[in-house]
């Protein structure tokens, strides 16, 4: 299995045009964070977990050539927005691509991209084939994916597991129920905002709190927003076994 962070940033935050903040202002390629996504390539699938704003450039930069099913975490527009992106993926593949969604969510993607589920459809929209998921395993493919329910504020949010691999991202809590189904995981990757306090985020505290309780090998915190820092200065203070991931980071599990 393949892993690779498509974005680990966050549209939390002053607007980079307005800041010129260190970290906006980086010439550190590890410091460059478009909006947090991650491809999961396993069992000759490739599998997109959300489409944010920046889901074109990210397979662009990534050179994805294939594109077998998009699974939706929540339905906040940095995790949602890039959705008619696929219908490249659509004309070369010649099909529609998979989308797994909770009720809820796909609602939301019915208000928001309307045209995609018109009667009515003009040539050339998005094709997709929805799939509705639920707080309980499911498949894509031949891969199994297990939810993780997080709370992101009040708003449930859904992790996944993919093998030994957990990813969660928008979340502040995690009910213990939820933390069971992480147990024996080897790498986790959870969302760290920033320094201070968050209504509907892990700040880097809590975070770590988070990481040391669930006791997994190797922690990789996404989600960053620029009130973090710079890479290079973060990275300094994590304890051994605990890492900023990046945009493009690869891993192999």
């Amino acid at each position: 299995m393949k892993i690779t962070f498509l974005g680990t940033g966050t549209s939390h935050g002053i607007p980079v045009i307005a800041c010129g903040c260190e970290v906006c202002t980086s010439m550190d390629i590890k410091d460059k964070r478009s909006r947090s996504s991650i491809m999961v390539e396993i069992d000759n699938q490739t599998i997109v977990v959300d489409t944010g704003p920046d889901f074109r450039m990210q397979m662009l930069r990534e050179n994805v050539k294939k594109l077998d099913a998009v699974i939706y975490t929540h339905e906040h527009k940095d995790h949602t927005a890039g959705l008619d992106d696929i219908r490249a993926f659509n004309f070369f593949q010649e099909g529609a691509i998979d989308i797994y969604a909770t009720t809820r969510v796909q609602k939301n993607l019915h208000q928001c991209f309307d045209y995609i589920f018109a009667e009515h459809r003009y040539p050339g929209i998005p094709e997709i084939k929805v799939n509705t998921i639920e707080n309980k395993p499911f498949n894509v493919g031949k891969t199994r994916i297990t939810p993780i329910e997080v709370l992101h504020y009040k708003l449930p949010v859904l992790g996944f597991r993919f093998k030994d691999f957990v990813y969660i991202t928008d979340a502040n809590a995690i009910p213990l129920a939820e933390k069971e189904k992480i147990k024996g995981a080897k790498i986790l990757v959870l969302n760290a905002l920033r320094i201070s306090k968050h209504i509907s985020h892990f700040s880097l505290d809590e975070a770590l709190d988070m990481a040391r309780e669930l006791n997994i090998e190797t922690t990789y915190f996404t989600h960053i927003s620029h009130q973090l820092g710079r890479h290079e200065q973060v990275s300094r203070i994590l304890p051994e076994g605990i890492l900023l991931a990046y945009d493009g980071l690869k891993l192999e599990i």
